[in-house]
């Protein structure tokens, strides 16, 4: 793939394509740590998700220390960006389940609960309940749940493994499938950086590609498609129906560039491996 990075105005960039049965194509220093921006979010979903699996939580009950407003918004409402909250503040942007709010503020309130439910920091919790166990080595979280976990390509490795394979060692199947299925379907939104869009479709974490047009996949990817991007020039997307999955690391900030080179490069993808 090294043609297709050649071209990206990035000081550095790495990426990783993978099938089910394993690494198919490597670029870049696979070892350097990048900012994962918004590639936290699911990241954080899943170790929120295994936090549900225990017994910690529960998806569906409501969620304390929202705005009155939003009074019966329940974790799965954050998780999917569906709870009405402001995209920076706890507060009060539109009502439950009407439009898809993308929300920083309603991860750094999901980081909150699962610290007070495992009585340990978050950072702690993710690493223990998703780095540690997926051998994600050089992974961290210094910071909001929202967007600030540095990782290297290598880490994503058997991360995207495991989501190909349809569940991790630390997620059940059915729980993975819930994840990628969309969450309260039909609701409308803007896609950051992509405008809005008629079914903004995500799941418990994971952005769906669904037919959003235009959008940072390629058109040839299926509808099922799950991953997501980060502002810091970072994204990923497993693709279920053609069993592939791709990471893309970079660190320049997301603009054009990004808006050009991530579609043409999950096409060379399909292309290629498809």
């Amino acid at each position: 793939m090294a043609d297709l990075l050649a071209g990206w105005p990035v000081p550095h960039a790495a990426l990783a394509v993978l099938s089910p049965a394993g690494v198919l194509a490597t670029e870049g220093e696979l070892d350097r740590q990048f900012w994962l921006a918004s590639l936290t979010k699911p990241l954080a979903g899943l170790a929120t998700l295994v936090a549900v699996e225990e017994g910690a939580l529960e998806l569906d009950d409501p969620v304390p220390g929202l705005p009155p407003a939003l009074a019966g918004a329940t974790l799965r409402h954050l998780l999917a960006h569906a709870a009405g909250l402001a995209p920076d503040r706890l507060e009060a942007a539109g009502t439950i389940e009407r439009r898809r709010i993308y929300s920083n503020a309603g991860f750094d309130r999901i980081g909150e609960l699962v610290a007070a439910a495992t009585e340990m920091p978050f950072s702690r919790y993710l690493s223990e309940a998703i780095f540690t166990p997926l051998g994600m080595r050089q992974a961290s979280l210094d910071g909001s749940p929202a967007r600030d976990a540095w990782a290297a390509v290598a880490d994503w490795i058997p991360l995207l493994g495991s989501l190909l394979a349809g569940g991790t060692p630390v997620l059940a199947a059915g729980t993975l499938a819930e994840a990628t299925t969309a969450q309260f379907p039909g609701l409308p939104g803007v896609l950051p950086g992509y405008g809005n869009q008629a079914d903004n479709a995500w799941g418990l974490s994971f952005e769906l590609r669904a037919n959003k047009q235009p959008h940072w996949t390629s058109a040839q990817n299926s509808p099922q498609t799950y991953g997501h991007f980060g502002q810091g020039g970072t994204m990923f997307w497993v693709d279920p129906v053609a069993r592939l999955a791709v990471v893309a690391l970079a660190d320049q900030p997301f603009g054009d560039w990004a808006r050009q080179a991530w579609p043409v490069l999950s096409t060379e993808v399909l292309h290629r491996f498809g």
